[in-house]
């Protein structure tokens, strides 16, 4: 600026006064409002908030910053500076704006749309490519999106990757000269279990394919120190000896054990079966931890009748007590399975409604008020702050976690009622109302003395 023309303009600087920076006074160093009280106008206020002073638009600086409507301005002005809009920008804008904190989303408007201009493309899957290479920053924004809108194909299966990683990770902790069988033993019940899947019966679970590897891995970790470099020199002796090491789960490890060397037998990688002298006494029957009618009166007023506690709690607790409800059932719990007009719920998995006491309905309803405070538009009943940007829902740990006030997990609960109900029901009943198979259902008939209460 000119400094001819700079000498005949105001002082600016913060008042003396309010230490706000206006146009001073040369005199008294302070502003129009601190100096004449009586003629200064008055202050505008904050058109959302109410405080004193306007920012822009009408608003302080914090409700201007916390306004969705900056992202939309952001993403309008930077329209006009691309070459070609995508289709979907004006989604994205709206998608950030409803997701996303409006700084957080106002920034991953500009930096995608610097990203779109120096790339030149729209495309959804060429756009995550450069976004990884460049902008890593906006893949999870951007995948979230696309998914969402059906710009990209599913996301694989998480359970599955997430389990070939555990499977890989056992897979290498073998020493290295009996490692070759072991994955051939992992790839040969991963093809029974999806043989099991197209012909309609029940296939392993991948945990217990995990177990299995366990037990091959400790297995192998316990021959090699002894002198073994291949799966053919171990006898029955050397099994005896590892099953003495853990008495509690020799029914569990010579489970797994026969069923490596039956395909090491079958794909004649030793001569003969080693486990075939070993047996193993199991109790038949459940025989896990259980809850006293005291303790389930307990915690029944105690999700019933407190209303400080968190909704999740409450619900996670009442379902498991009275309904046995279980996790996965309980994580994959949408609107869609809620029923209002009857006070039902279709768990996933069962194939009947089942209708839900007062107390479990209260509490289904204070979830689904939680889910409303946190703004979010995840169709699963329990959200929380991780969830509540994505349409996914809530992990096993927060289910589990959900009870740690009362020192209890899930399964304790679940157990207990389902022993109540095999002694009270009959077991076809119950393998219908609650989606289990007749030998789970057997499983809970009540034998003496083989539970033991918490």
């Amino acid at each position: 600026m000119c400094r001819h023309r700079s000498a005949g303009r105001p002082a600016r600087g913060p008042c003396q006064h309010c230490g706000r920076r206006r146009t001073l006074d040369a005199e008294t160093r302070r502003c129009r409002a601190c100096a004449d009280p009586a003629t200064a106008p008055p202050p505008a206020c904050c058109e959302r908030c109410g405080t004193d002073g306007q920012w822009a638009k009408g608003l302080c600086k914090r409700c201007y910053e916390h306004a969705p409507h900056t992202v939309i301005t952001r993403a309008a002005g930077w329209a006009g500076r691309m070459p070609a809009v995508p289709p979907w920008w004006s989604d994205f804008a709206a998608h950030l704006a409803d997701h996303r904190h409006p700084i957080y989303a106002a920034d991953v408007v500009a930096t995608t749309a610097r990203l779109i201009i120096a790339t030149t493309t729209g495309d959804p899957h060429t756009l995550l490519a450069h976004a990884r290479n460049n902008a890593p920053e906006l893949v999870g924004a951007l995948t979230d999106f696309f998914r969402i809108h059906g710009h990209l194909d599913p996301p694989p299966g998480l359970a599955d990757r997430r389990a070939a990683a555990r499977r890989t990770r056992r897979i290498e902790a073998t020493p290295a000269p009996l490692r070759p069988q072991v994955d051939g033993f992992a790839d040969f019940l991963l093809l029974q279990r999806e043989r099991a899947q197209q012909l309609g019966l029940h296939p392993n679970q991948l945990k217990t394919i995990e177990i299995r590897l366990d037990t091959i891995r400790d297995l192998a970790l316990h021959l090699h120190p002894e002198g073994h470099t291949s799966w053919a020199s171990v006898t029955t002796a050397d099994l005896e000896s590892f099953l003495a090491l853990a008495p509690d789960r020799r029914a569990s490890h010579l489970a797994g054990m026969r069923q490596f060397f039956a395909h090491a037998h079958h794909s004649k990688a030793i001569l003969h079966n080693p486990t075939d002298p070993i047996t193993a006494v199991q109790q038949r029957g459940f025989h896990g931890p259980t809850l006293p009618p005291a303790r389930q009166r307990t915690l029944y007023e105690r999700w019933a009748a407190n209303q400080n506690i968190h909704p999740h709690e409450a619900f996670i607790g009442l379902t498991a007590l009275l309904h046995a409800a279980t996790i996965t059932e309980l994580r994959q719990l949408t609107d869609a399975d809620t029923d209002s007009d009857r006070h039902s719920v279709r768990f996933p998995g069962r194939s009947v409604h089942l209708p839900l006491d007062s107390a479990t309905w209260t509490a289904l309803q204070r979830c689904q008020e939680h889910r409303r405070r946190l703004g979010t538009d995840n169709p699963h009943l329990l959200v929380t702050r991780l969830t509540r940007t994505h349409h996914g829902p809530a992990g096993a740990a927060h289910i589990r976690d959900s009870l740690a006030p009362v020192g209890l997990l899930p399964r304790i609960l679940r157990s207990t009622r389902l022993l109540a109900l095999a002694d009270e029901l009959d077991a076809k009943i119950l393998t219908v109302s609650l989606g289990m198979s007749y030998a789970g259902v057997a499983h809970y008939r009540p034998y003496p003395k083989l539970t033991r209460p918490v």
